[in-house]
């Protein structure tokens, strides 16, 4: 790919000429025909925004999911094979090869079946998940979103030449969603010096908007405002919410000339300082030479020791480090804060001394201001940011919430989860409670008790029970959910700010003395095989929100503790204040 230079004097491998896989229509028409012979395989939503980024160009110059060597390379090095750089691997893992034959092609369908590429498969290799883990993502633990995710994914990824039939469809905001190649004409025709990108997965208030203004001021240069729009952290504000408040910012308070909206596809690793790196890498390719980072840019949160995954100014020292090879330069700001006395907004490490500042984090926007019904200060947001916001997002106790019962069979979970029905609907709240029987009989009839599954039972759990709590209602799941990265799975599916995990921790013997069934008993004489907690076993929550004595404690008594913990969070509003907690012997 050939390398242009740019008005900042930078020579970049990143904004030559961008790679296309998209064939011909009158190539598509016969390829499409061909296709409907040849194996398929279903593409998972990440792979699929993975693959429209490769066709577009967004990830040049990458040309096809990974193949071995690119894989091993940007694992360990942050390079592709031919040295340039590119910190996030980009694969296509498999989890049935049956189909994959070496120099064969094979079909890459949506979630919808729908055809969208065809793949010559030239290799096929076998990934490891620790080291990806350890090396990528800088952590094992399964609280990480795509550490979790990564245990699902197939253990053999494909790669190979790609062509391209049609790119995703996409029905909403069909004017903002620009390809590399149409934003970067477009960026153009504003005849400034320079362009500024700013990545974001949030609503954008005041303090972003004096930011990103200040940022493309400062280089004399036009704001690419490029929100993602694939796969961002679970429990974020849907994208069509947030959409809408760029639209209304955009349209009232940006100059015309200097800002451009346009939407990026992209399904997000929250691998923080190499995340970073990728974004400039990719912004580049849109036609931005800058990249706004703030503090702990696409970091995931916290551990599950409550630690931050990544330190909070380490993606803006890698950008840095890299911006000769990316041809982009950070623009980092501090925190900024509203002056009232004033009316201004300022970094932190900028304030006049003794001067009064205010703020507001998004904990803050999210539970006292959204979560209690009360409007967003106009200091802070713009009033038609606030209005959308308040339209999307009712007060907390008509928000959704999961309640994730685990334990071993004879734990309690059932008996409990039945308790907390009845007194959540006491309260107001519309409950739906999922039975890891129930479900068995229904949702997942045909399932065995191999780890898979059983894997597959939880996740088809989580996924009604996240569509549930999408919708403003209180999901009660009982299952054993006898592993602990199937049940981040799940939490990470719900979004971690709505989900309740409750271990029901009931010693073995105790279980075994209540089993009616006989089931521990059979399992014990051999005559099953895979049972929890006799031979499979049972990986017990490290840090549960809620850890649960039934041997001391009646079910209506940890259901009362549970209900008091949903009111202290504001997900259950009682008539007579505050929910009293249960007695304690």
């Amino acid at each position: 790919m050939a390398a242009l230079s740019d008005k900042t004097g930078l020579i970049s491998p990143y904004c030559g000429e961008l790679v296309d896989l998209i064939v011909p229509q009158e190539q598509a028409v016969e390829l499409k025909a061909r296709a409907a012979g040849l194996p398929s395989i279903q593409l998972s939503d990440r792979a699929t925004c993975d693959l429209e980024l490769l066709a577009t160009g967004a990830f040049s110059p990458l040309d096809r999911f990974m193949g071995e060597g690119d894989y091993r390379r940007s694992v360990a090095e942050m390079r592709l094979g031919d040295g340039r750089v590119f910190p996030i691997p980009v694969t296509l893992p498999v989890d049935d090869p049956s189909a994959i034959r070496l120099d064969g092609d094979i079909a890459l369908r949506d979630s919808r079946n729908e055809l969208l590429a065809v793949m010559t498969v030239t290799e096929a290799y076998e990934w490891d998940l620790n080291e990806t883990a350890d090396q990528v993502f800088d952590t094992r633990d399964v609280r990480h979103p795509l550490v979790s995710e990564m245990h699902r994914w197939g253990h053999l990824n494909i790669s190979g030449p790609l062509r391209v039939l049609r790119t995703p469809p996409h029905h909403d905001f069909a004017a903002l969603r620009k390809t590399p190649s149409e934003a970067r004409a477009t960026l153009a025709g504003f005849g400034h010096p320079n362009v500024v990108a700013f990545q974001t997965r949030n609503p954008l208030h005041r303090a972003h908007e004096e930011l990103t203004k200040r940022a493309a001021a400062g280089v004399d240069g036009v704001l690419l405002l490029h929100p993602v729009v694939g796969l961002t952290k679970p429990g974020d504000v849907d994208h069509y919410t947030r959409v809408r408040t760029y639209e209304a910012l955009t349209r009232h308070y940006y100059e015309p000339d200097r800002v451009l909206l346009s939407l990026l596809p992209l399904a997000m690793r929250l691998a923080g300082p190499r995340e970073a790196l990728w974004h400039a890498i990719i912004r580049r390719n849109y036609g931005a030479n800058h990249l706004i980072v703030g503090r702990d840019h696409a970091s995931p949160g916290l551990d599950s020791e409550g630690k931050p995954f990544y330190g909070p100014y380490d993606a803006q020292e890698i950008v840095d480090r890299f911006s000769d090879e990316t041809g982009v330069r950070a623009v980092t700001f501090s925190e900024m804060v509203y002056i009232p006395d004033e009316d201004r907004y300022e970094e932190v490490t900028a304030v006049p001394e003794g001067s009064r500042t205010a703020s507001i984090s998004g904990t803050q926007v999210r539970e006292e201001y959204l979560g209690q019904g009360r409007a967003l200060p106009g200091w802070f947001t713009r009033p038609e940011v606030a209005e959308i916001l308040a339209e999307s997002y009712p007060p907390k106790h008509r928000q959704g919430v999961c309640v994730w019962f685990t334990g071993l069979s004879g734990s309690g979970k059932s008996t409990t989860a039945e308790a907390l029905t009845d007194l959540l609907m006491e309260h107001g709240r519309q409950v739906t409670l999922l039975d890891g029987d129930v479900v068995r009989t229904h949702l997942s009839k045909g399932l065995g008790f191999s780890k898979e599954d059983r894997d597959t039972n939880i996740l088809r759990i989580g996924f009604v029970a996240s569509e549930i709590v999408r919708h403003g209602g209180v999901a009660i799941c009982a299952a054993v959910s006898p592993y602990s990265a199937t049940r981040n799975a799940v939490r990470a599916l719900v979004g971690s700010e709505r989900f309740v995990e409750v271990f029901v921790d009931t010693p073995l013997g105790v279980c075994e003395e209540r089993d009616s069934k006989g089931m521990y008993a059979m399992a014990r004489r051999g005559e099953i095989t895979g049972f929890t907690g006799i031979d499979d076993p049972y990986e017990a929550p490290e840090n549960p929100e809620i850890k649960l004595d039934t041997v001391r404690s009646s079910a209506r008594d940890n259901a009362r503790r549970i209900l008091h913990h949903l009111a202290e969070e504001r997900f259950v509003r009682s008539p007579a204040g505050e929910v009293a907690p249960p007695d304690r012997a």
